[in-house]
């Protein structure tokens, strides 16, 4: 019986350890993959077609000019916070697993003590669900690339307008900057936002006009165009500006849209319009 007792004292500290070895060693191989397909995934996305729907794409057009550099590292980030994330989200994974293997292992009824501290976890659950829908819109913060370090944003908080400068993008919370002061806000508090550093893309297209047609006639056939087949990413932002027809009978219209145009799209809305302007049998 001794003996027993003894090789127990022994035996359950080296579960235990080993336990916590294999956690820890899990935790540091998570974190390496994740952080190599978070990074792979980044990679595809630099040679995606323009418009292509993916996560770490390019960012929108910004009030700000940025260079190759500038904007090469603001990806760099976005890739770095959104794997930190992941791997933080792994390893509350491993340790919840861990433990309860090794309850499981000692024989440990880890019911009951559950059962005995059940308004503690209750309280913990409430709680935890803020902490939840935070972490989630942070994450998508980043995935989708809403707002980053260095942009001006303008959210409502306590029934007012607020505008300040993103200065951090935590686990659960933004810090953010305004004139006066510096603000912890939860990132579900900013689910709702403007991004005043993103504007609408820019474009110049030439459009032949017949001689019965006017520059009015040629925006609205792009905007009925805007959102049809093969150009369902090309979303027109405000109004359209185009010169009156020059003698060659073209008119030069000035776009903005969500997402830069590429030459592709380009071309497919002035074939498009000029066919309509020609007439309904003509090809599009």
């Amino acid at each position: 019986m001794r003996d027993l007792i003894d090789k127990s004292y022994i035996a359950d500290p080296l579960i235990v350890l080993a336990v916590v070895v294999a956690a820890v060693i899990t935790i540091q191989v998570s974190g390496f993959v994740i952080r190599r397909v978070i990074r792979r995934l980044a990679r595809r996305s630099l040679v995606l077609p323009m418009g292509a729907s993916s996560m770490f794409g390019g960012r929108d057009d910004r009030t700000r000019e940025e260079t190759g550099g500038e904007v090469e590292l603001r990806r760099r980030q976005r890739v770095d916070a959104a794997s930190r994330m992941l791997s933080h989200l792994a390893s509350v994974i491993v340790w919840l697993i861990a433990t309860i293997v090794t309850f499981h292992l000692l024989d440990v009824d880890a019911a009951f003590f559950l059962s005995s501290a059940g308004f503690i976890g209750a309280g913990i659950a409430i709680g935890g669900q803020h902490k939840v829908s935070d972490y989630l819109t942070g994450l998508s913060v980043h995935f989708e690339d809403r707002y980053g370090v260095g942009d001006e944003i303008e959210f409502e908080t306590a029934g007012r307008e607020v505008t300040a400068v993103v200065d951090h993008i935590g686990l659960f919370s933004t810090r953010l900057k305004d004139s006066r002061s510096t603000m912890h806000v939860p990132n579900s508090a900013l689910a709702l936002m403007r991004n005043l550093s993103q504007e609408a893309a820019v474009s110049t297209i030439r459009i032949h006009v017949p001689d019965d047609a006017t520059a009015d006639d040629a925006m609205s056939m792009l905007r009925g165009l805007a959102g049809t087949d093969g150009l369902t990413d090309v979303v027109f932002v405000g109004d359209l500006d185009a010169s009156n027809p020059t003698n060659s009978g073209e008119v030069e219209v000035e776009l903005r849209t969500a997402r830069s145009l590429d030459d592709r799209s380009k071309s497919r809305l002035v074939r498009r319009a000029e066919a309509l302007l020609e007439g309904p049998n003509q090809p599009r």
